[in-house]
């Protein structure tokens, strides 16, 4: 046997499905030598849920002397070598600075040479950046969070810093170890979403609350006569319908405040990540669900986004600004991901009615949040 055999996990099911020869420490991995006693595919699904009860994320792997098959048990929730999350802090750090510029430029109105003099003034967008940060990182806590409860190996939030409008484009986590149950994978899969519309209620109230802002004089005259418009979500007239609180006003020198963006995010990200196809947090949901009959469901997830496209192009006559191209886009991706395939968790046994029904309400809640023409430019 190799080194320190006696201090590595050494489950019973381990001694049953498969015939050990030797055991090496590679750094934090455990590698296990032998020859499986059954089916790999058997193997896996015996002997994972022992290695994720001791700590540990089991994977199959070739080995090259003799194209065996090795076992090789990584510690969950492991992070960098050094312990210390470097690119989340460093994406998070850059994505703050992205927020709070397009905040302050794009919705708070600061102008570029007060910005140029006098960095710190983007500090006056702290309420957008936390309403826009807010509503992503609660949406992929919730994921974090339920994956750590079902001793799944999840990374901590990568935040993407990017340009107007929002100052981002989302966020995800990474899982590194096999959904063990169909029941994981849905609790996983729903728990974004879930928490991620509750943030974007909260917010949403919130910023409906603080009334509209003015738009100054200078911005008005320098308008070419051309605006983008973001069309509202039904859940946003809904929240503001039980507030008695206004979302739209006829005067061009009022707009909502930037606090309502994050809600509209939110709502907007939502949808996106609903989509039932590959990775995506509706295709988990799907998935756990409907089991393999999910890939089918996903097929048909970029024809169905590609005829919208075409719907609004050909019959309602927009533009490709008018979300024509970004339907077509998404049709493009959902095609990527479809082909990359879902998750496929270790036990397949169904999922109970508790979790149907709250599937079924996240999906009819995240329909709320659809919009057929979520940005479009007005003359």
């Amino acid at each position: 046997m190799g080194e320190a055999n006696t201090t590595v996990p050494r489950p019973d099911e381990l001694e049953t499905w498969y015939q050990l020869s030797d055991v090496r420490i590679d750094g934090d991995r455990i590698i296990y030598y032998g020859e499986p006693l059954i089916p790999e595919k058997r193997l896996h699904k015996e002997l994972w849920p022992a290695f994720q009860d001791a700590g540990y994320d089991l994977k199959l792997a070739r080995t090259d002397e003799d194209d065996g098959t090795a076992l090789v048990a990584t510690p969950t929730g492991q992070r960098d070598s050094d312990g210390v999350p470097w690119l989340n802090i460093g994406l998070l750090a850059a994505t703050l600075l992205s927020t709070l510029f397009v905040g302050a430029y794009g919705w708070y109105y600061v102008p570029l040479s007060e910005i140029t003099a006098n960095p710190l003034s983007i500090l006056q967008a702290w309420p957008f950046t936390a309403a826009v940060l807010g509503v992503l990182l609660v949406h992929e806590l919730g994921h974090y969070a339920m994956g750590r409860y079902h001793g799944v190996t999840v990374s901590l939030p990568y935040i993407i810093p990017f340009v107007f409008p929002f100052g981002t484009l989302g966020a995800i986590i990474r899982m590194k170890s096999r959904m063990p149950s169909r029941k994981a994978l849905f609790d996983i899969g729903a728990a974004g979403p879930i928490a991620g519309l509750v943030a974007t209620v909260v917010v949403s109230a919130i910023g409906l609350s603080l009334g509209p802002v003015e738009v100054p004089a200078r911005v008005l005259e320098s308008q070419s006569g051309q605006a983008i418009v973001f069309n509202n979500p039904p859940l946003l007239d809904l929240i503001a319908g039980v507030l008695g609180e206004q979302v739209t006003y006829s005067d061009p020198g009022l707009n909502p405040h930037p606090v309502i963006i994050g809600g509209w995010v939110g709502m907007f990200f939502t949808v996106l990540n609903l989509l039932p196809v590959g990775q995506l947090d509706g295709g988990h949901m799907v998935r756990a669900m409907v089991g393999r009959r999910q890939e089918t469901i996903a097929a048909l997830v970029p024809a169905a986004l590609f005829g919208v496209a075409g719907y609004l192009y050909y019959v309602r006559d927009l533009g490709l600004n008018d979300s024509v191209g970004l339907w077509a886009f998404w049709g493009l991706f959902a095609m990527a991901i479809a082909y990359k395939g879902p998750a496929n968790p270790a036990d397949e046994s169904r999922l109970d009615r508790r979790r149907l029904a709250i599937g079924m309400a996240t999906f009819a809640v995240g329909l709320l949040c659809f919009m057929l023409v979520p940005i479009q430019v007005q003359s």
